[in-house]
């Protein structure tokens, strides 16, 4: 029987999704029309795990306007107060659980004020859904509302559509892998131009970086489109409507050898080459020596992962591929995948259900949260996810494709041992 209620959340909310996609549009103001400890709360989550300045606002719903206010007013004084400061490209509306329980409509007020400002809504209540699920909603508006259809394709134009989950640095390596193979590429979000780690030439109150609207517009005759991640899969078949002529192509995850050999297939018999680039063919070769190196440590450890959908996935494939035993997947929120993840065991809980099978584990791959547990019961912890507020680099882990697959299994299976050690 499932469990009433969470004792101890591993769930992030939709528009903390939400905040992050719009934070990956150059000149974006995120606005969250909600109260103002909303949007305080999921700014300096933010803030600590970048390590980086969060540009967001609030609408700061209140006690009054919460009764009397259709959503009409607080947006506008919102839209008012920002485009007095700064002069946003876009701005990104999304609700909360208080707004979208009274009903505001945000669409209207959009309307209202498309003269004045360029917005993109999207609802987003906090009572339903997760991280994964308000980026998807988030980029399937944008996709909706800002591109514009267009009669003829471009075949070396590509669109990449990648989930919540994958880094900066993932992201980005994601982008000069697919241009290797001679095409134009543009990723939306794209967080590897915003909350890469840069160091800019000042605090920017808007977004600092990221996909232009400019860009997002004439996306339209895109000749293929890439979904990775389950949650984003429905994001591919919206662009589809706006862009019947073109190919969609959809990833569940692309780390581990198998996974990645489908993504780089997929792509040299859209391109019609016959070999990939050589830096490409030395990396297969340096991972599956990666696999033999690891299989020793990574194949003799009992590991229970408790992340999001689409990264428990993508990281389960790769190290049951070096003989990994994933005894538990525990999701935050249900997700399509189900058995595919490749644990033994798939539940949908919180980080009670984490300590309560760690025993029979050894070591536990989760969040920052994740961390006190692991080490009240001695277990090893590899930190992977939101949040991560203690190391440094976190936009720099790379888990993807054949480079970033050899270093989690190096990181893995050098976390093992060094467990073992001291434990």
């Amino acid at each position: 029987m499932a469990k009433p209620l969470q004792i101890n959340p591993l769930k992030l909310s939709q528009p903390m999704g939400a905040l992050l996609a719009f934070l990956g549009i150059k000149n974006c103001m995120p606005l969250m029309h909600g109260a103002q400890g909303c949007a305080s709360f999921s700014k300096v989550f933010f803030t600590r795990h970048f390590n980086d300045p969060i540009s967001v606002q609030t609408t700061a719903v209140n006690d009054i306007t919460a009764v009397v206010d259709g959503g009409d007013y607080s947006i506008g004084e919102a839209i008012k107060n920002i485009t007095a400061k700064v002069t946003p490209d876009l701005v990104g509306l999304f609700t909360t659980g208080l707004t979208e329980t009274k009903g505001d409509d945000i669409k209207g007020a959009s309307l209202l004020l498309k003269e004045k400002q360029r917005i993109v809504y999207v609802h987003t209540p906090d009572f339903e859904g997760g991280l994964e699920s308000g980026w998807q909603k988030s980029t399937t508006n944008i996709i909706d509302q800002l591109i514009v259809p267009q009669k003829e394709i471009n075949s070396k134009k590509l669109l990449l559509l990648p989930n919540v989950n994958l880094t900066p640095i993932e992201v980005e390596k994601i982008k000069e892998t697919i241009a290797l193979f001679g095409l134009e590429v543009f990723a939306l979000p794209d967080l590897s131009e915003s909350l890469d780690g840069h160091l800019g030439e000042k605090q920017g109150a808007l977004s600092s970086g990221g996909i232009e609207v400019s860009t997002i517009e004439a996306l339209g005759d895109c000749g293929a489109v890439f979904t990775i991640g389950r949650s984003m899969e429905s994001c591919g078949l919206k662009f589809l409507e706006k862009q019947p002529k073109a190919q969609h192509f959809h990833f569940d995850g692309i780390s581990g050898l198998i996974d990645s050999d489908s993504f780089y297939g997929t792509l040299l018999k859209y391109t019609e080459m016959k070999t990939p680039p050589p830096s490409i063919v030395r990396w297969r070769k340096r991972l599956q020596d990666a696999l033999l190196d690891t299989h020793f440590l990574i194949g003799s450890s009992t590991i229970i992962i408790a992340d999001e959908g689409d990264k428990t996935y993508s990281i389960t494939r790769a190290i049951n591929e070096a003989g990994a035993n994933v005894k538990y997947a525990i999701l935050p929120t249900r997700n399509e995948l189900g058995e595919k993840i490749g644990s033994e065991h798939t539940l949908i809980g919180d980080f009670e259900d984490v300590e309560t099978h760690l025993e029979e584990c050894e070591i536990l791959i989760s969040n920052f949260h994740g961390e006190r547990i692991a080490h009240k019961h001695h277990k090893g912890i590899m930190l992977r996810g939101f949040p991560n507020f203690e190391a440094v680099g976190n936009t720099m882990k790379n888990d993807v494709l054949y480079e970033g697959s050899c270093y989690l299994l190096f990181e893995l299976a050098n976390l093992i041992r060094e467990s073992r050690e001291v434990h």
